[in-house]
C-alpha cells in the first residue's frame, strides 16, 4: 500500500475514468524519472504488470524509489486555462519549472 501520498477525490475519479477506457487488469503508474528542465520529472502511464518493488493503492502503482521521492505529496487533477492535468504538490521539491512537470530535490 502507498502510504504518505494523498490522492484527491478528483484524481481518483480521473484515474478510474482513464482506466475504464483501457484493457481490464490495467494499472495507472506514477513514476519519477530523470530529466526535464529541473532534474526530475513526473511520468504518468498505464501498465499491465506489477513489478516486485511496486507499491499499490487501489489500481495505482508507484515504484519504491519514486514513492520515496513522493512522500508527503498530494496528487490532484486540475482544470486550468491551459488544459486538464494531474498536479502533484510535493513538499520535498526545492524548485520546479514553470509548467510544473519537472522539479529538483
Amino acid at each position: 500500500m502507498i502510504k504518505e501520498i494523498k490522492f484527491t477525490d478528483k484524481a481518483i475519479k480521473q484515474i478510474n475514468h482513464l482506466l475504464s477506457q483501457k484493457d481490464k487488469g490495467s494499472f495507472f503508474r506514477i513514476a519519477i524519472k530523470g530529466g526535464g528542465c529541473s532534474g526530475f520529472q513526473y511520468d504518468f502511464s498505464f501498465d499491465k504488470l506489477m513489478e516486485k518493488d511496486d507499491l499499490k493503492f487501489e489500481n495505482i502503482l508507484i515504484d519504491k524509489t519514486s514513492a520515496d521521492l513522493l512522500k508527503g505529496s498530494e496528487v490532484d487533477f486540475v482544470s486550468e486555462l491551459i488544459g486538464d492535468s494531474f498536479k502533484i504538490t510535493n513538499p520535498q521539491s526545492k524548485s520546479s519549472c514553470g509548467c510544473g512537470t519537472s522539479f529538483s530535490v
